[in-house]
């Protein structure tokens, strides 16, 4: 029997309530954390295609400073939904001494998330029109969610943000000269606290479902935190997010005007693209050291697949994008 027939007899026994799993496929995509599709048969025999988010063998995942649990991302996502943000709605959840390990199951939502099918194929052309608009939008929305309706959070705040990153880049002991310039840059423009609001953490083009029409749903609330709302708007603005289509500032399709003019009429607050500019200069070098830390991870041996040593070189990548927003004139 295979780690799938297993899994999916185990799930067969915990979604009895539900109904019949069948079907049960892996997907690929979603470095952290398991992803799997199935297709549930209520007694009805109405059959719906679902998905399940699982930790890694189900096993619980080491406490980290920015991720939060399964079961409090599952919380987020249902106070979103019921306050009509477009995201998957949760069915049913699991802790980490149930048999299926941490998970919990929710919607599947059709549509696209590889953004260069979303960035060139014909069949986005009119979504790509309006993607900032409504990325503006949803994310005014999901910065206006009730503090109450939330479960607790850790509150990450830019100074503190930043320490966290200066403490990761120093422990490697490969010195950056223009992450050293970087953090200078920033320690200087630090922007003042804020009445702290739900931050997805994430936001950006890869975490979209996109249709022709355009956004139908945010995913991956992994990085959920209360903060600063323009730390959202400055990181779906990072160049490493627009995959080689720079010119367009906001996820490669669409302007910053665009994306701070659907956040205002939504009722967002007041944000300048000055301040969205710091977020995008803290964006890119909180990226850059992220893929260090792939880097170390695959010469550790601790993950020593291709993919953490090619990511891993990226790192180069956003040097180009902190040099061109310090000393260039443009958001890049």
């Amino acid at each position: 029997m295979t780690q799938d027939d297993t899994l999916q007899q185990t799930l067969q026994s915990a979604l009895a309530t539900l109904g019949a799993v069948s079907g049960l496929t892996r997907l690929s995509g979603g470095a952290s954390q398991e992803t799997w599709r199935l297709t549930l048969t209520t007694a009805e025999r109405q059959s719906q295609t679902m998905i399940l988010r699982r930790t890694p063998g189900g096993r619980p995942r080491p406490v980290s400073e920015t991720a939060v649990t399964l079961d409090v991302e599952a919380q987020v996502l249902k106070a979103c939904h019921q306050a009509g943000i477009p995201c998957p709605r949760v069915v049913w959840t699991a802790g980490p001494d149930s048999e299926a390990g941490s998970a919990y199951l929710m919607d599947y939502v059709p549509g696209e998330t590889i953004p260069r099918k979303i960035l060139r194929d014909p069949e986005f052309a009119e979504a790509r029109k309006v993607l900032a608009h409504q990325c503006g939008v949803v994310l005014a929305r999901i910065h206006a969610m009730p503090l109450s309706t939330l479960p607790d959070l850790n509150r990450m705040e830019a100074a503190g943000q930043l320490r966290q990153y200066r403490d990761i880049y120093d422990s490697y002991d490969y010195p950056h000269p223009v992450f050293e310039l970087a953090f200078k840059w920033l320690e200087a423009r630090l922007p003042e606290s804020t009445d702290p609001c739900l931050v997805h953490g994430d936001f950006r083009n890869g975490n979209l479902m996109v249709g022709p029409e355009g956004l139908r749903a945010v995913l991956d609330w992994e990085l959920v935190h209360m903060g600063n709302p323009a730390e959202d708007l400055g990181w779906i603005c990072v160049n490493s997010w627009r995959f080689g289509q720079s010119q367009n500032t906001v996820g490669g399709f669409g302007s910053l005007e665009s994306l701070l003019k659907g956040y205002a009429e939504a009722g967002g607050r007041a944000i300048s693209p000055e301040e969205v500019r710091f977020w995008i200069a803290f964006g890119s070098l909180k990226w850059g050291i992220m893929c260090m830390t792939m880097y170390k991870a695959f010469e550790t041996g601790a993950d020593a697949s291709v993919e953490r040593a090619a990511i891993g070189r990226r790192a180069s990548e956003t040097e180009v994008d902190l040099l061109n927003i310090i000393y260039g004139t443009a958001l890049t």
